[in-house]
């Protein structure tokens, strides 16, 4: 105990030269770039699949690969960083992720660029975890809204903007610059982070303990959760494609998900040190904040999916110009982040969080109300309200958060809430397209019921339709055939909007509970 007291009094901030400003906007260039990653490549998929001469539903195996590396690390990036030291751990990711970005654009077949999405994934699931601890640590607790209002920018912008630039990209040059273009930017940020970072005291005292304890490595916990995590998240981004429990590898993955995240949560609370901080989760205020960021990214990457591919299979808009509609309504984040941040610690998070919700839930009642006749303006609006919104949840949560944690816990609770934020957006995305696989399916079958030689209206449409072209009957019905499934698929959209209208309702109790600091010693010390 007292050489842990001695660690805690030492200085945490890793703000080096420039001070804590600068090194929040040079480490948020190289999360930036993962996370702009990780929805930039969705749109180039059909192109990519075609390049190489695979199918698309094996072509989707790159985004799932990529999903599953970067969840096992997320998790195990808190013990990485005492067991490298914080800087030395945000520098090899940042390498790591910027070489396998040059091998996924040069990848000769399927196999390896899904091999160098793995490392990509790796790579990347350290910056964000880490970037949000070294804010954390870097600014006292009532300067942190405003910094994590910059970290909110790359969070919530980021996955707005990737469907426009990934579909600008591939449509204009080729699919391998949506890799390319990793490079330089990688290149920059490591040197800028070397030169600008600093490697605070405190941490150095962690990784010397650490260290000199043996390193011991909880192997155990971190097979349990590779081995939970990879067939939880195949289950989910496969079991639509796959028709979930009909199909052996689904029932494998389910399997493997139960047992080890099961066995993870039996082990890593019995063991000494962690390697998943699975007792965090005792502190109320953090325990809730998971939940709402589990929320967020269901909110963020679900309808970052769903939104574009609705605009395309209803609407038949390109790719770009449905990435144009999330842009434009999207572009008041950028407008809102800094606000929030002056905003939080000076009037109760309370009051934030719960118009924020409200109004997601507004947001999705807007798109719910969607129909065949609805304009690229009114998706823009919906976009638009869900926008105005999140910079008023990420900031306050990622502030709340912290609030009774100890000193020298912000690398395991930014970890465990951005490893929160990525499980959201993957139960999000198979929420989403199993719901609307599900639906479509019904309303297709209803909406064809009445389509019968004994229905007058139908048989006077196809009467009408076949003289419009020439009496060619089979292409009045094919024309018919087309207007069932749009309508079909545009009831279905609706209802998943409105399930997701419901979940955000769900949580709105949950922020009437949250504890708030009330002053500078109900945070954990960042100095």
């Amino acid at each position: 105990m007292a050489g842990s007291s001695s660690s805690d009094s030492l200085p945490r901030s890793a703000a080096g030269v420039g001070g804590p400003w600068l090194m929040t906007a040079v480490i948020s260039v190289a999360t930036f770039m993962e996370i702009l990653d990780t929805s930039i490549a969705n749109v180039a998929l059909d192109n990519i699949s075609g390049n190489l001469g695979v199918s698309t539903d094996q072509g989707t195996w790159l985004v799932t690969s990529y999903l599953v590396a970067n969840a096992i690390i997320i998790p195990i990036s808190g013990f990485l960083t005492r067991a490298i030291g914080r800087k030395r751990y945000f520098l090899i990711s940042i390498a790591l992720f910027t070489l396998s970005s040059l091998a996924c654009a040069f990848a000769p077949n399927l196999g390896l660029l899904i091999l160098a999405r793995v490392f990509q994934g790796m790579g990347g699931g350290g910056l964000a975890p880490v970037e949000q601890s070294m804010i954390a640590d870097s600014f006292p607790p009532e300067k942190r809204g405003p910094a994590f209002a910059a970290f909110g920018m790359v969070v919530v912008v980021a996955p707005i903007i990737g469907p426009t630039i990934g579909g600008y990209i591939t449509d204009t040059i080729s699919w391998h610059w949506i890799f390319l273009i990793n490079v330089p930017v990688g290149i920059a940020a490591f040197f800028a982070s070397a030169f600008v970072v600093g490697e605070p005291e405190a941490v150095k005292e962690d990784t010397r303990k650490l260290r000199a304890r043996g390193l011991k490595v909880d192997w155990v916990g971190f097979l349990l959760t590779a081995i939970g995590l990879a067939g939880l998240l195949i289950m989910l981004d496969r079991g639509q494609t796959e028709d979930w429990f009909s199909s052996p590898l689904i029932v494998a993955m389910g399997i493997l998900a139960v047992a080890g995240l099961g066995g993870m949560v039996v082990w890593e609370l019995n063991h000494e040190d962690p390697i998943v901080p699975l007792p965090l989760l005792g502190n109320r205020n953090f325990a809730i904040t998971t939940l709402m960021m589990l929320m967020l990214g269901l909110l963020v990457f679900g309808t970052i999916q769903l939104v574009p591919q609705m605009l395309q299979q209803v609407f038949s808009y390109n790719a770009y110009s449905a990435g144009l509609a999330l842009t434009y309504g999207g572009a008041i984040a950028i407008v809102c982040m800094p606000i929030s941040g002056q905003v939080v610690g000076k009037v109760d998070t309370r009051l934030l969080l719960f118009p924020a919700f409200a109004l997601q839930a507004l947001a999705f009642w807007h798109f719910s109300s969607f129909s065949t006749n609805s304009t690229f303006a009114d998706a823009a609006w919906g976009r638009f309200y869900i926008s105005l919104g999140l910079p008023f949840m990420f900031i306050p949560i990622s502030t709340v958060a912290y609030v009774g944690l100890k000193p020298g816990e912000a690398d395991k609770a930014s970890a465990m809430l951005n490893f929160f934020r990525n499980l959201g957006g993957a139960f999000g995305i198979s929420l989403c397209q199993t719901l609307l696989a599900r639906r479509e399916q019904f309303h297709q079958s209803r909406l064809t019921e009445s389509l019968s030689g004994l229905n007058p209206l139908y048989a006077e449409n196809v009467a009408r339709l076949s003289a419009a072209q020439g009496g060619d009957r089979q292409a009045a019905l094919a024309t018919i055939y087309a207007q069932v499934q749009r309508q079909a698929a545009m009831l279905s959209y609706d209802e998943v909007f409105r399930v997701l209208m419901w979940c955000v309702v769900g949580v709105l109790p949950l922020v009437l509970v949250l504890r708030v600091a009330r002053g500078k010693s109900e945070a954990p010390p960042a100095h």
